[in-house]
């Protein structure tokens, strides 16, 4: 999917619970996001382009080294008892991986720290809050297959195995909470909290 059309569909959505709703934007209590949990997007820190499409989570491109690594009995074992799901192409951490390394130059702009990175939530939360926030929530968090379930962060370990930089991935915060606030969202006022 282009990411960038994601976007435009939640301002459309925005746009259009308050116009039949007749609310005034000033009066919105609070922001909530949905999202599809493993779709992948990488995106630049300073321009807020993604670097490519979205991977979704029905994409299967990356089946063949998901196989490579299920032959590895201690490492299925591990990933399992890590993050309680099986190697499939399915989650995220394949797809992370993927993309940097199809997409050009995207190692070393993500050694860099050029690069964010998040499934479908953490985009929309870095679009909403203009770039200041780069979160997810652990239930997203725990379907990209590179969070320790048993510690509700990152795992270095699995972060090694798929080669994805630490830098790039979102912090984790518990499901219920403020996560931000709106700030330069075409048709919003700067300040609505995002929960």
């Amino acid at each position: 999917h282009n990411p960038e059309a994601i976007w435009e569909t939640v301002l459309m959505g925005i746009r259009d619970v308050l116009g039949r709703s007749g609310t005034n934007p000033k009066h919105v209590a609070a922001i909530g996001i949905t999202n599809q949990r493993e779709t992948t997007i990488i995106w630049d820190r300073k321009t807020n382009q993604p670097i490519a499409n979205a991977i979704v989570w029905q994409c299967r491109r990356t089946t063949e080294q998901c196989e490579k690594l299920k032959k590895n009995a201690a490492l299925k074992k591990s990933i399992n008892l890590k993050t309680g799901l099986v190697i499939d192409p399915y989650f995220s951490a394949t797809k992370f991986q993927w993309l940097l390394d199809n997409v050009s130059g995207a190692r070393k702009r993500a050694a860099a720290g050029e690069l964010a990175g998040g499934t479908v939530d953490s985009f929309l939360l870095w679009r909403l809050t203009g770039g200041k926030v780069h979160a997810t929530d652990v239930s997203n968090a725990s379907r990209t297959m590179l969070m320790n379930i048993e510690k509700g962060e990152w795992d270095k370990d699995l972060l090694k195995t798929f080669k994805v930089p630490a830098q790039i991935l979102p912090k984790i915060m518990p499901s219920s909470g403020e996560f931000g606030c709106t700030e330069h969202v075409p048709g919003l006022p700067d300040g609505i909290p995002i929960t």
